[in-house]
């Protein structure tokens, strides 16, 4: 069985749409920020890191796709669902505002910036390689509820809460496309059930934009300057060259490397909890390969498993949506039709299947989820909204010209903003999010001593400003506070164990209710 012989299914189209959109609107980003805001010129970023972006992705869908195939071989399944692939949206940001960036404002010269770019993603595609061999054990360590609640706020968080914003700024539009994405994918009795659901979305999105005048044919007009022929190209040389001046950036590069890691055990848990049992060696190789080659092409943007599989799963997708979403990752900015396609469908015809995605990954965790163990859903939730509400509010004081200092800490607070609290929350969500599901979810289940460890690597995580810190450094700011708190939560669960040591062994309430459940 070869890619070759791959089968599209019904599903498929809709959920290539949401895909496709998810990741072109990834690269728009990427290739707004690097012109318009750091000001790379167009010829490097339209030339030389979009080509090579869209190839990575594309290398990650095949192997994706292979793997589907593989396990349809295996297993004889018709339902098997591939994982979904697409670029890390938070390296995005973060190779461009704390690599590219200071780098380019520093030097006036883009190429060393990319230079240090390239090894920054590099460091991280090793990252996910070395971790290829530890993905399995630890997601034997963490249990299952943990990394399906981390996954369901950044689903619910980063996936789908902006796109539901966007909707409410076109109702006109939105409104019909989220009611037939109820009444068809939510609902029990599709309506035109004759049309496959993701076209119906986009035929009926597109129809009302441009009558409601949202979309104008000189937007199409404009959008045909970027076409063009634009291949990726072989650019070890420029990796080289920057590895003699890359270190005093990498210190984001382990802290987001463990995050996209974690990432990835959290999709991979995803898949096998709808059933399609991907093995974590292999996606997590083919992930940090993947980067590599495309480190090596000229992209500093590392491809990761992309959330939302059980959404792409309950569409009714097979193998086929991931490999057409990577072919056009790759051919969109091989002939520079990115601008050209979105002047024709516009983006709130397609925002509200990502609304679909965020709510289907966060209610896999609920079905998954044992009845005592619940509570450690919304506990995981937190980290992910105090980091969602930290962006919008910085970047309203961006868009004021000003900084949090500027206004003032106590006058925010006197307005009810808790900025420090959004900034130590909100920082290093993905682990913070993780941390605290262990942390919760030991106490629950009164195993005290893995409490105690969760609680200590949260003190070292600290330690070193992966988490509750904006900036990573050792012990820096208000660290220490966080460390000290952490180990008397440690302390207090070592106290714990001890206690129930000398205790006879009596069924808890919760142990009841979770044998009644």
């Amino acid at each position: 069985m070869s890619l070759l012989s791959i089968k599209w299914k019904r599903g498929d189209l809709a959920a290539y749409f949401g895909l496709m959109t998810n990741n072109l609107t990834n690269l728009l980003t990427m290739m707004g920020l690097l012109v318009f805001v750091v000001g790379i010129p167009t010829e490097i970023v339209y030339g030389r890191i979009a080509p090579a972006f869209g190839f990575t992705v594309l290398l990650a869908s095949i192997c994706y796709a292979y793997f589907g195939q593989q396990m349809i071989k295996q297993t004889g399944r018709s339902d098997v669902t591939a994982l979904p692939s697409g670029p890390s949206a938070p390296s995005i940001f973060t190779v461009t505002f704390l690599v590219i960036m200071p780098v380019y404002q520093t030097t006036q010269n883009a190429e060393f910036a990319l230079q240090i770019a390239l090894v920054w993603c590099f460091v991280e595609a090793m990252i996910l390689v070395g971790g290829s061999f530890l993905g399995d054990t630890i997601r034997k360590m963490i249990p299952r509820t943990v990394l399906l609640s981390c996954l369901s706020g950044l689903g619910l968080l980063l996936l789908a809460m902006n796109p539901m914003l966007q909707a409410f700024e076109a109702p006109t539009v939105s409104f019909i496309v989220l009611l037939l994405i109820f009444i068809n994918w939510f609902g029990k009795k599709p309506i035109f059930a004759r049309i496959p659901t993701g076209l119906l979305l986009l035929i009926a999105g597109t129809v009302l934009a441009w009558f409601s005048g949202l979309q104008s044919p000189e937007a199409i007009k404009a959008s045909m300057a970027s076409f063009g022929f634009n291949p990726p190209g072989i650019h070890v040389d420029s990796f080289l060259q920057g590895l003699p001046h890359a270190l005093p950036y990498l210190a984001s590069a382990v802290p987001l490397g463990l995050a996209n890691y974690i990432f990835d055990l959290e999709n991979i848990e995803s898949a096998h909890a709808a059933g399609d049992e991907y093995n974590t060696r292999k996606v997590m190789l083919a992930n940090g390969l993947s980067s590599t080659i495309g480190c090596f092409m000229g992209n500093p943007f590392p491809v990761t498993v992309y959330v939302g599989h059980a959404g792409w799963k309950a569409m009714g997708a097979s193998i086929g949506y991931t490999l057409a979403s990577g072919i056009t990752m790759f051919v969109v900015p091989l002939f520079g039709l990115g601008a050209f396609m979105l002047s024709i469908i516009p983006m709130t015809a397609i925002v509200p299947i990502l609304v679909f995605i965020g709510v289907v990954t966060a209610n896999q965790v609920v079905r998954e989820t044992p009845k005592i163990e619940v509570p450690v859903i919304f506990i995981c939730m937190f980290p992910w909204i105090a980091n969602w509400a930290l962006t919008i509010v910085n970047n309203v004081i961006s868009a004021a010209g000003t900084t949090a200092g500027g206004i003032g800490i106590e006058t925010m607070l006197h307005k009810g903003v808790y900025y420090q609290g959004l900034v130590h929350l909100g920082s290093g969500a993905p682990l913070a999010s993780m941390l605290w599901g262990c942390i919760a979810i030991f106490a629950i289940l009164n195993k005290p001593l893995r409490g105690a460890v969760a609680a200590a690597v949260g003190a070292l995580l600290v330690f070193f400003g992966v988490i509750h810190s904006p900036v990573v450094g050792i012990a820096s700011g208000t660290a220490l506070m966080f460390v000290y708190a952490y180990l008397m939560m440690a302390a207090l669960f070592v106290v714990k164990h001890f206690m129930d040591s000398r205790q006879p062994v009596v069924e808890s309430d919760a142990e009841k209710v979770s044998k009644s459940a």
